[in-house]
């Protein structure tokens, strides 16, 4: 046991010294290379730190040694390959953004309003209250509200206009 976090501790350093020697040697080119295939500095520096990482993890499983400035160039050569295709795929496939979340006044000035119409809509007579909550709040064209009400397309464009007549002093006291 004892032998073996011995050998664990000396594979830890050799890894390190090597890949430290391995950075010294190889950073820059390997940024380089990055770069003029991704066309993004930061991106390229991304992804070489990811592939120095992934050579860290995986040194003792490394057969040769001698090979792994080799490993280094095929790992960033990948890695510029797969965020190329993330970037291709998140532009075909763009995220919709939640809607911006309004402000807790605007919600509250929302209802306010939104309860001062209910309290109009209840002071208007009754045809003219079912005229317009069957046409915009129940959403349905003029033909289906008046098979609904059983009057003609006519009545139903009354009673809405006197409707909205009514209504529109309690609207513009809201846009103010």
């Amino acid at each position: 046991m004892v032998e073996d976090s011995t050998r664990d501790a000396e594979g830890a350093q050799d890894a390190d010294s090597a890949i430290t020697e391995l950075y010294a040697a190889h950073y820059a080119g390997l940024v380089r290379l990055a770069a003029l295939l991704m066309r993004d500095e930061s991106v390229a520096e991304e992804i070489v730190q990811d592939a120095f990482v992934a050579l860290h993890r995986r040194w003792r499983r490394l057969k040769d040694p001698q090979k792994a400035a080799g490993y280094l160039r095929t790992s960033v050569v990948h890695g510029t390959r797969s965020m190329q295709r993330r970037r291709q795929v998140a532009k075909r496939h763009p995220q919709d953004l939640p809607p911006d979340e309004p402000s807790a006044e605007q919600t509250a000035l929302t209802a306010e309003v939104g309860n001062a119409v209910v309290d109009a809509l209840r002071e208007l007579p009754a045809r003219q209250r079912e005229a317009l909550v069957l046409r915009y709040y129940g959403g349905l064209s003029e033909s289906e509200i008046a098979s609904a009400m059983k009057i003609s397309n006519g009545a139903v464009k009354s009673h809405a206009s006197r409707g909205m007549a009514a209504l529109r002093p309690v609207l513009e006291s809201w846009r103010r």
